[in-house]
């Protein structure tokens, strides 16, 4: 059950952060690796390590996004 609500809460993050790729929106991976990191945990609680990787797979890939923009944009 941890692993499903993993992988809805990497959903939300995947949706966030396609937002965040938009041009002078990159501010917003600042509330996405967050959600990302909480969907990580949740992940690490459940037996499986789908959601667990699917979280920690958007956290480095937003995460290079926000240091190549700089941190804002």
């Amino acid at each position: 059950m941890l692993n499903i609500a993993s992988i809805l809460i990497g959903l939300i993050t995947l949706a966030a952060g396609l937002i965040a790729f938009v041009p002078l929106l990159g501010w917003l991976n600042w509330l996405v690796i967050p959600i990302g990191i909480v969907g990580a945990a949740v992940g690490a609680l459940s037996t499986s390590n789908a959601g667990r990787n699917l979280n920690l797979v958007l956290i480095v890939i937003f995460t290079l996004r926000l240091m190549l923009g700089g941190g804002i944009i």
